[in-house]
Order: C-alpha cells, then sequence, then structure tokens
C-alpha cells in the first residue's frame, strides 16, 4: 500500500486487510510524504500488528514511483495491492492465491469491484457485463489486483509517464507478456470520494493524463504500441471521455460535476457518438445528478442480468484486449 495522505479512510483500509481470512502475509505499507496524520495513524497500526512493515519519504514522489518503491520493498514473491481508501472483502487473498497456485501460468489476477461513497453507502454494481466483451479497458480495479513479482519486474514496473492510468500500463504490458485473468465476483470496493488522489493535483495535469489513456489504448486496439504515445502538447483539445473520466468520481460520491464548460472549451469535440455521449453525460451530470447516477446504475444492473447466466460456474475469466490488425 502506497500511501499519501490517506485520511481519513486509510484505518478502515488497514482493516479490510489484516482481517483477511489469509493471514500469513507481509503488510508493507510506504508512506509517500503524508502530512495529514496519516503517519499516525499508521505507525499505530503497525504497532498493534506485527505483519505490517512501515516505509517513509519525506517527499511525495507521484504514483507510479511510490507503486515502485513499495513493490521493490516486498520479499515475496506475490504482490498483493492495496489503496488507502477501498476495501478488500474477507476472503480476498485466500481466492486469489488459490487461484494462482492452481494456474501456474497466469502473471496476474484480478477481481470485480463495486463502489461506495465517502459514507460507506453501496452506490455502483460490479461490472460483470465488461467480462463478456473484448475491450482494451479493464473490469477489474486496481485495488483488486495480485500478481508475481518475476512477471512485474520483468516487463519493467508501473510507469511514471502513465500516472493516472499506470494500472492500465500494467495490465496491457502484462497481458502481452503472459496471461491475466478476473476472479468473477466483487471481492474490492472502491471509494468514490473527493478525497481521492486525482483531486489533489491540478485538474488540467490529470485530464491530460486520461487523454494521453484513452488515445494510448485507441492506438493498442489498433495494433499499435501504446507507449509510443506522445502525451497532449500545451493547448492541445483533449478527448471528450477525458473530462468523464476525471469526473466520475465526484459523480458516484454524490456531487455535482461542473465540467460541461470546461469540456465545452477545451475538448476536441466532434460530430460523432464519443463527443455525443460525453456532452450529454455532461450536461445531465450538471443539471441532474442524482437522476444520472439512478439510470447508470439501472443500467448496470440489467446489463449484468444479462451478462450473469454467461458467467456461471467459471472460476477465472482470462482478460485479453483484443488488438485490430491495420
Amino acid at each position: 500500500m502506497p500511501v499519501r495522505n490517506g485520511m481519513p479512510y486509510v484505518a478502515q483500509s488497514i482493516a479490510s486487510i489484516i482481517e483477511q481470512s489469509f493471514g500469513d502475509f507481509e503488510f508493507v505499507i510506504g508512506d509517500d510524504g503524508s502530512t495529514d496524520g496519516t503517519a499516525e495513524v499508521l505507525y499505530e497500526a503497525a504497532r498493534r500488528d506485527s505483519r505490517i512493515r512501515l516505509l517513509h519519504r519525506d517527499k511525495g514522489s507521484g504514483l507510479a514511483a511510490s507503486a515502485n518503491w513499495v513493490v521493490s520493498e516486498a520479499g515475496t514473491p506475490l504482490i498483493a495491492v492495496a489503496h488507502a481508501d477501498d476495501l478488500w472483502h474477507a476472503d480476498r487473498l485466500a481466492r486469489q492465491m488459490a487461484l494462482l497456485r492452481a494456474m501456474p501460468q497466469v502473471d496476474l489476477v484480478g477481481t470485480l469491484w463495486n463502489g461506495i461513497d465517502e459514507c460507506g453507502r453501496y452506490v455502483r454494481p460490479g461490472d460483470y457485463w465488461k467480462l463478456v466483451r473484448k475491450t482494451p479497458l479493464a473490469a477489474f480495479s486496481h485495488s483488486s489486483i495480485m500478481f508475481r513479482k518475476a512477471a512485474f519486474d520483468a516487463v519493467g514496473g508501473y510507469r511514471p509517464e502513465a500516472d493516472y492510468w499506470e494500472d492500465l500500463d500494467l495490465y496491457l504490458r502484462m497481458a502481452a507478456r503472459g496471461r491475466v485473468v478476473i476472479i468473477p465476483d466483487t471481492l474490492s470496493t472502491v471509494r468514490h470520494s473527493r478525497v481521492s488522489t486525482k483531486f489533489r493535483t491540478d485538474q488540467t495535469v490529470a485530464e491530460q493524463a486520461f487523454d494521453l489513456m484513452y488515445r494510448a489504448t485507441a492506438a493498442y486496439w489498433q495494433g499499435a504500441d501504446h507507449r509510443q504515445v506522445a502525451p497532449p502538447a500545451d493547448g492541445q483539445k483533449l478527448h471528450p471521455l477525458s473530462f468523464v473520466t476525471f469526473a466520475s468520481t465526484l459523480l458516484w460520491a454524490g456531487h455535482r460535476p461542473h465540467i460541461f464548460r470546461r469540456m465545452w472549451r477545451c475538448g476536441d469535440l466532434r460530430c460523432n457518438s464519443v463527443s455525443a455521449h460525453a456532452l450529454l453525460w455532461a450536461a445531465w451530470a450538471t443539471i441532474s445528478p442524482k437522476s444520472l447516477r439512478l439510470v447508470l446504475r439501472s443500467l448496470l444492473h440489467l446489463r449484468n442480468i444479462i451478462a450473469r447466466p454467461m458467467l456461471r460456474s467459471k472460476e477465472a475469466i482470462e482478460w485479453r484486449p483484443r488488438r485490430r490488425v491495420v
């Protein structure tokens, strides 16, 4: 768990990990220059549980760099990723350990996730429907993955050039090397809140990172090397979904995202379905975020009802981000 300013949720996240049904693990936590009282909470947790090993840096180093730091300090061949505001279900480690033992050819396993808001209220179901379609985007959350450290090292770990989507970038490179699978159960809970890391930085920086993510995954889809896609230049219009991705956490957290004007001014809007979808989402979120949440949640439930019969009795689903041949 790399963490920078994890209050007020880091204690809950730690509790969900130390209470796992599988208990034989080392819990490495890297405090990446926290200034909000996180260090004191971590110290108290380590005092109470000898499995916790604390690391500390005086200054923040970034998402990818801090994650690489903590992984490099881990002394085990299997690594499970944790976030300071997300929660693990009680059997997550046991289920993933059993799968990796049974399937030595698998390098990384993720799980489906559901979403809660800042008060811990359930707001979003898992994406079962994504398991029955081909896409370069993942149905599993970053805080649900377990991987073999040897495979992680072989692909070079997290890339700082992909900060804010360093997880997806890692998955694409690991899937190109070996097998990536998903346990089709919700064993991880993602918290949607305003204290998320992406809201603690400049909004433009996050939006530009998401623009790079969408353009890079489009290149991957076309069979190109997604790592060669350059970041947007200053003043360059951004992919419309970059604004939606930035604001979606606010929407699920129960707030009103004000991105319509920003998207209109800075978005690369065209006469196509992507721009139409982004504009509709932004306008609806501004006018009535409550009704948009209701509709999105209903659509997710409907898609899941259709998808779940196809997933019955399957222990794991392989994630194969299909490439189109140009």
